[in-house]
């Protein structure tokens, strides 16, 4: 039986978020497994109380004992954000460069766990040994500090997995992409590249965060009032130029919430952010003159909690915003995120606001390839076969079908829980299906996406609830008039209500001996049918039901 290689995604196939990669060597049965990253996505309003949500590891775990570690690519929240979930299954070595190994060292102590000992910091375009596989990291350019894709040796060959990356000319934090190393490997031999699917349709290239940094100086230097920027706070580079601004137009800078603040301590913590004026605390802004502060705020999605949404509803403790203050949008809208980004847009707006967004003005890049940093990349790498990911089917059938005008002989078009072999065989192909899933973050607790839970929430949501006890005595007649609460049901008519629905619970308690407690089973039944049919009667709604018997 013959060694393989073989590549499974988990997540990120098919979808833009969520991203978790395996990789496998060895005979069938008994291969070495690595991840690559383990991400999390946003859930929308169709899952009621729930945040987060990530490829379920159910596959790998079950090989954990033949599991060398998990390695990450860079630190967005799509590629770490379930770490601390999956870990905990696994309890594996992490393999990460400084600046995301401190935002994951963060994340494990918000969970009291001490992962030092499992940690593994790589330094940049540093290299592992996980025998079979030998990983270079290298580092490209991306919107957040130290993106990396990996070149992963195998005895069968090479793979390259590109993670997030784009073409940046002049990234302003960090080195840009080192073209001759790409060229390098491409020389050397690729066998498939795993590649970024997010911008496949948009064409020329993605553009540079020196072109935002110009024209941002050129809007915040012509505002005579108070400046929100809201931007992703993980973009450093962003941050950079917002404080880099506020120094040259003659403005102390405050950063707004937590994510902020946390991503600017741990980029200072890695050496990034040396020469920047010192931030605020927004608590000692207040007695600013208007036109002497510019506040870089988390929420540019419109996320609820987020500190902007918090300031346009006049909620939040430290930051005040007027009418003829300025906005300034810095981040692209994420699908999905529509509504509340435009909640939050029109709501400033109608406060006489003025609000500059990427639809009117050129302040945002993208971090992900345009087609022709795609172009650069595949003469770069000159890969034998081209795997697309990170990307809605929409996104991945198309850079298939740019492979094809790129001569790539052998693209391979897959999804969550596909399984490609691409050694040994004559074309890399899709040959079997592992079991992939979504699990969802509630509270604490990790969930099924169709769990019983959520569907009764969703039913809850959407049918209301009621609870009625009935008080027994010993001698088997109501002790008193039933109990009856009622939530989330429109009902105006209350004591109509509740009189008709009394009338209706005492005269089926009436067909029933109340002293026979074996009963009971049967009583709670019939009242739970009797007050659904008679509110479906009144409301149009079958509420979740909950009845109490108490026999005193």
């Amino acid at each position: 039986m013959k060694d393989e290689l073989i590549f499974c995604p988990l997540g990120g196939s098919g979808e833009i978020g969520m991203n978790m990669n395996l990789y496998a060597y060895g005979k069938p049965g008994s291969q070495k497994w690595i991840i690559v990253d383990v991400g999390v996505t946003f859930a929308d309003d169709s899952l009621p109380g729930i945040d987060l949500i990530y490829a379920d590891p159910g596959f790998i775990v079950d090989k954990k004992d033949n599991l060398l570690g998990i390695v990450l690519t860079h630190a967005h929240e799509d590629h770490i954000g379930a770490i601390t979930y999956v870990w905990k299954k696994l309890k594996c070595k992490i393999y990460a460069t400084p600046f995301t190994a401190a935002l994951v060292t963060g994340k494990f102590k918000e969970k009291k766990i001490d992962i030092i000992p499992y940690l593994k910091i790589v330094k940049l375009n540093g290299t592992i040994n996980l025998d079979p596989f030998k990983i270079e990291f290298v580092t490209l350019t991306h919107s957040i500090l130290e993106p990396n894709g990996l070149k992963i040796d195998t005895p069968a060959g090479t793979i390259f997995h590109t993670g997030d990356w784009k073409v940046d000319p002049n990234p302003l934090v960090g080195n840009k992409v080192n073209e001759e190393k790409l060229k390098k490997i491409g020389d050397d031999g690729v066998l498939a590249m795993i590649c970024d699917s997010t911008n496949v349709f948009s064409i020329g290239r993605a553009g540079s965060e020196a072109d935002v940094r110009k024209n941002m100086l050129n809007i915040m230097s012509r505002q005579k009032k108070k400046i929100l920027v809201t931007s992703f706070a993980s973009n450093v580079a962003r941050m950079e130029t917002v404080f880099f601004c506020a120094e040259k137009i003659g403005r102390h800078i405050s950063l707004v919430g937590r994510s902020m603040q946390r991503i600017y301590k741990a980029a200072r913590q890695c050496g990034y952010l040396q020469n920047v004026i010192e931030p605020l605390d927004p608590r000692d802004t207040k007695k600013l003159a208007r036109d002497k502060i510019v506040y870089l705020c988390t929420g540019s999605q419109g996320e609820p909690m987020g500190a902007l949404n918090r300031i346009s509803n006049f909620t939040h403790p430290d930051v005040f915003i007027e009418k003829d203050d300025t906005v300034i949008f810095s981040s692209k809208i994420i699908p999905g995120n529509v509504r509340k980004h435009y909640n939050v847009h029109n709501k400033l707006l109608k406060d006489g606001i003025i609000v500059i967004t990427e639809e009117t003005e050129f302040v945002h890049v993208s971090g992900h390839p345009n087609r022709e940093d795609l172009k650069d990349m595949y003469k770069w790498i000159k890969p034998n076969s081209l795997i697309p990911v990170h990307g809605e089917h929409r996104h991945m059938k198309e850079q298939i079908n740019f492979a094809y005008e790129m001569k790539i002989r052998h693209p391979v078009q897959v999804e969550n829980g596909d399984i490609v072999k691409i050694f040994p065989c004559d074309k890399p192909h899709v040959y079997d299906k592992a079991p992939s899933g979504r699990l969802c973050v509630d509270g604490e607790i990790s969930i099924e996406e169709d769990s019983v839970f959520i569907k009764e929430r969703k039913n809850l949501a959407n049918n209301g609830y009621i609870d009625l006890t009935l008080i027994i005595s010993n001698k088997g007649t109501l002790y008193s008039k039933p109990l009856v609460n009622i939530k989330g049901l429109s009902i105006f008519e209350k004591e109509e209500f509740f009189d008709g629905l009394e009338e209706e619970i005492l005269n089926l308690t009436k067909t029933f001996s109340l002293k026979n407690a074996k009963q009971n089973g049967n009583l709670i039944d019939g009242l739970k049918k009797t007050c659904r049919k008679y509110t479906k009667e009144k409301t149009g709604k079958k509420p979740i039901t909950n009845i109490n018997v108490i026999r005193i």
